[in-house]
């Protein structure tokens, strides 16, 4: 499994409309391609600006050139993007998933 990691930061005025726009344009996307096992958004008021995280999780790095097409070590934007983040990442971070455990598992691991 891979985890895919994408960061973007907004107005703090423009969060919820910008946490909208997501949900129907990346969200969407990603849970229509065959091999995307989980999608998940995180946000962060910070201030005047508002941090927002995607968490995407993928069965191989095919699912994800689906995705993202042939360049797909860059960060994917949608055209209306330009309207809300204040900055935009050439990359995205990628982590390859070696464990996963129940939260019961990992208790039981640290109490040895």
């Amino acid at each position: 499994m891979i985890t895919r990691i994408w960061h973007g930061i907004t107005k703090t005025e423009d969060a919820d409309s910008y946490l909208k726009y997501i949900e129907d344009t990346g969200i969407k996307d990603y849970k229509n391609i065959k091999g995307n096992l989980s999608a998940k958004i995180l946000r962060r008021v910070e201030n005047d600006i508002c941090h927002f995280q995607t968490i995407t999780e993928w069965d191989s790095w095919e699912s994800i050139i689906q995705f993202a097409g042939k360049d797909f070590e860059k960060a994917s934007y949608y055209e209306e993007d330009k309207k809300y983040l204040l900055e935009f990442d050439d990359k995205w971070e990628k982590l390859n998933n070696i464990r996963e455990m129940s939260i019961d598992k990992w208790q039981k691991s640290i109490d040895k």
